[in-house]
This record gives structure tokens, sequence and C-alpha cells, in this order.
């Protein structure tokens, strides 16, 4: 994967958060207990760090959350066993809603995808409300085997995803949208 590959996410690089092999911060929650073990590092993410992530040397991870609660991306996070009918399945919807830029990643375990459908400077409230609907009619479809990102149900410091390994597939304004 490519550096400009990953500047289709428009992730912020201002700042990056790096898994160490233990806790480091014990974060209370909305009554509950979340151990985090990826450190924040105020500085910024360039491209011999993204290289070590890719040799899988060490591992980062990204806001999705900036400093001013905007929103350049609302992720879907699949853990399922069938990504070919996950990815179908949500690029038609996504299709039909309308969204005309969005790319899928692959992760580090195999079959996991994580989408990332590219809606621009949003708030953080209507990101969640977005992915709440896309999700309800995703889940239509078909069994629920995701997570949705922004979610205000995990602390900010739980709004962050490790950076892709390489691209499953991507849509950029394909030309059948101009039918719509």
């Amino acid at each position: 994967m490519t550096s400009m590959d990953l500047k289709l996410i428009k992730m912020l690089n201002d700042h990056y958060w790096l898994k160490q092999n233990s806790v480091v911060d014990k974060i209370d929650f909305k009554g509950r207990t979340f151990f985090n073990k990826y450190e924040k590092v105020a500085k910024p993410l360039n491209q011999s760090l993204i290289n070590q992530h890719l040799k899988k040397e060490i591992t980062i991870a990204h806001s999705l959350i900036n400093s001013r609660d905007k929103v350049e991306n609302i992720v879907i996070d699949y853990n399922g066993r069938d990504p070919q009918r996950f990815y179908h399945k949500a690029q038609l919807l996504l299709r039909e809603e309308g969204y005309i830029n969005f790319t899928a990643f692959e992760t580090k375990t195999q079959g996991h995808l994580h989408l990332y459908i590219h809606k621009g400077h949003t708030t953080l409230q209507e990101a969640v409300q977005l992915g709440k609907i896309l999700s309800m009619k995703l889940a239509a479809k078909q069994p629920k085997q995701w997570r949705m990102f922004p979610t205000t149900d995990l602390p900010p410091e739980y709004n962050i995803l490790n950076l892709p390994y390489e691209i499953y597939a991507k849509e950029r304004g394909a030309s059948w949208s101009k039918h719509m």
C-alpha cells in the first residue's frame, strides 16, 4: 500500500496512537472501565512510521474525531466471515443512499474489513446518527457482524482505528452516479 492510498481516507496526521504491550491508561466512561493499550503520541504521523506499521513491526492507529469534534469518515468495522458478501451488500446500500466515495481496506485479521465512507467535515453527532441509520439499513439485509465508528458509546480514546494494510476495494464518484 502506498501513501497515496492512505490519503484516500483523509486521516488526522497531527498525532497518532501507538499500541503498547501493556495497559497504558485506565478510563472510566459511562459506568464502565476501559483499559487502553494505545498511547497517544503528539507528533505528526510520517511515512517511516507508516512503513514500520505495514511491515508489522509496530501497530499504529489514527483518530477519527479531530479536536473540534469534526469527522471526515464514517467507518464500518466488519468482523464477519464473508467479506465479499458484506462488501457487495454495503456497496449497493451506499450507492442507493447517495454515497459515491468509499474505500474498503483489509485489516490485520484475515477477512475483516474497514469500510471508510468519505463524508467530509461532519459534526460528531451527525456522523453517529448517519452511522446508526446505515447500520440499521445494512442489518436488514444481512446478519450484523460489524461496529460503526465514530460512536458515543465508547470514550474518545477508543474512537481510533488501526491503519489499514491493503486496499480491498474503492469507489470514487462512479459514472453511474450521474444517472441517479
